[in-house]
């Protein structure tokens, strides 16, 4: 169920930057659609991605905050505190990548860097005799999206590999939102909020 909502967190982030973007293109303009709008599409995306995280993990452990180098600390929010704080990381991801790439014009070897550190972080997660080994927590069925994050990490060096000058495409919105909405949801899923502002940072 992890890779179905992360699938469809990123096709809906996209659809959200893709109609900003068509927007700026067909009116020649540098602002698309109303920012509110928007960031309340976003927030929807994200409340029901998170919503469906929390009802396909193992309670009450799915509804908590893990703190990286504690195994036996936890932080016990609830399903509504978890939910709003599901929404903050994965909107936060989203725009922060966004803004990167407003920025400097080229966000996706950051990307690439955190789908990586996620890839391998979800492949430990999921598999049980690893995360007993290393101490960390096991979420069933997170090891999946070490594939994803192997998808993330391939498309983004063929975007790379066109992107080199003379670049030939551009990200924007569409792919920003996107990327940073999967890279959130991800985090979200694999039990690791917290290391996602470090490798994102």
């Amino acid at each position: 169920p992890y890779v179905w909502i992360i699938l469809a967190v990123t096709l809906s982030f996209g659809l959200i930057g893709f109609y900003d973007d068509y927007l700026k293109v067909s009116r020649r303009t540098a602002s698309g659609f109303s920012g509110r709008f928007r960031l309340f599409l976003e927030l929807f995306v994200a409340g029901l991605a998170t919503y469906a995280i929390v009802a396909a993990g193992s309670k009450p452990f799915v509804t908590s905050l893990t703190v990286p180098f504690f195994k036996d600390f936890v932080i016990q929010l609830g399903p509504v505190l978890f939910v709003c704080l599901g929404i903050f990381v994965i909107v936060g991801a989203g725009n922060a990548v966004n803004l990167t790439d407003g920025l400097d014009g080229l966000a996706i070897v950051p990307v690439m860097i955190a789908a990586s550190a996620f890839g391998v972080i979800a492949y430990l997660v999921g598999n049980k005799i690893f995360a007993d080994y290393l101490q960390i927590h096991f979420v069933p069925g997170a090891g999946e999206l070490a594939v994803v994050c192997g998808a993330l990490l391939g498309s983004g060096l063929g975007f790379l590999w066109f992107n080199a000058p003379p670049a030939m495409i551009f990200m924007g919105d569409t792919g920003s939102l996107a990327l940073g909405g999967a890279l959130g949801s991800i985090a979200v899923a694999v039990k690791h909020e917290i290391v996602l502002a470090i490798v994102g940072g």
